[in-house]
């Protein structure tokens, strides 16, 4: 009887992780799948501002914010991760990447080498662009100097430095759905609406995550104490619903996006003051829309 229990658990097991390899193979977009497209650099450089890359992905500590050589480290309670190259270098960067690896690693998060990307690289928000968006943002980033040197392996304890467990992680949080434009609201609120939740990606700091890294349900924009440790020493990232701006008016807001001064009279810092860089130098019609949005979003949290 003992013998046959443990040929049944022994049976279970394997056929368990049969599941899981076959459920967690990391899923590919194909080049067949793209189609033709002409790249816009204009609109890629709005998606590259938008995404604010050179906040994570420029050498730190150099002022030429051009230089996506990478090395910044993101401390998090899972360990330190490094932004990499994405530089147009054609080894160590991005180019020699296709348009197919590119769009892959940004909606599925999964490396030209097929490997699970961890989510520290916000693909669960870039994952809402259009497609077509990111093979321009690609063009633009092939067009940036060339950097060459790739950065350390991230420091992560187990079992999360077992990459294929991303695979399963993304069966849970990475729904693979692309923005989706909202008949009722206006082509400016949409137009916001995509910005945020895609390029910008302004919920993977805002919001504050559950034990497994994602960010928490029912509270997407309210805040996130400290949510990456010494990045932002004691700051952490602000509540940007209605329960922390509502005296905020919608233009006070799209100024703040250009000058950094909030409608009170302060100043942002920490990691805002690289994303104000980006956003300054956006469109002032995409800073009205995001504004529009950003106003929009429901009281979520204490209000103050």
């Amino acid at each position: 009887m003992i013998r046959k229990l443990f040929f049944l658990a022994a049976t279970f097991a394997v056929l368990g992780f049969a599941a899981f390899w076959f459920l967690t193979i990391p899923a590919t977009v194909r080049a067949s799948e793209l189609g033709p497209h002409t790249p816009n650099l204009a609109n890629g450089k709005t998606m590259f501002l938008a995404g604010n890359c050179q906040g994570c992905h420029a050498i730190p500590k150099q002022p030429d914010t051009a230089r996506l050589g990478g090395g910044l480290g993101l401390v998090s309670k899972f360990g330190t991760f490094y932004a990499p190259n994405i530089s147009s270098d054609s080894k160590d960067g991005v180019g020699g990447w296709t348009e197919a690896q590119f769009v892959t690693a940004m909606k599925k998060g999964v490396s030209p080498d097929g490997e699970h990307l961890y989510p520290v690289f916000p693909y669960t928000s870039f994952q809402r662009m259009t497609t077509d968006d990111l093979r321009d943002l690609l063009a633009y980033l092939k067009t940036l100097p060339a950097v060459s040197g790739q950065v350390r392996d991230a420091d992560v304890r187990f079992p999360m430095n077992i990459r294929r467990l991303m695979g399963g992680w993304k069966l849970l949080y990475l729904d693979g759905k692309e923005f989706k434009p909202d008949a009722t609201q206006s082509a400016q609120w949409n137009r916001g609406a995509y910005l945020v939740n895609g390029p910008e990606h302004c919920a993977e700091c805002h919001s504050t995550r559950n034990a497994f890294g994602a960010i928490e349900h029912g509270k997407r924009f309210a805040g996130a104490p400290n949510a990456y440790g010494k990045l932002v020493g004691n700051l952490g990232f602000p509540n940007i619903t209605q329960a922390a701006l509502k005296k905020f008016p919608e233009h006070g807001i799209a100024t703040m996006l250009s000058s950094g001064l909030t409608p009170d009279g302060d100043r942002l810092g920490g990691p805002m003051t690289d994303v104000i860089r980006s956003t300054s130098q956006l469109s002032e019609d995409d800073r009205e829309a995001i504004a529009a949005y950003i106003k929009s979003l429901p009281a979520v949290g204490a209000e103050r």
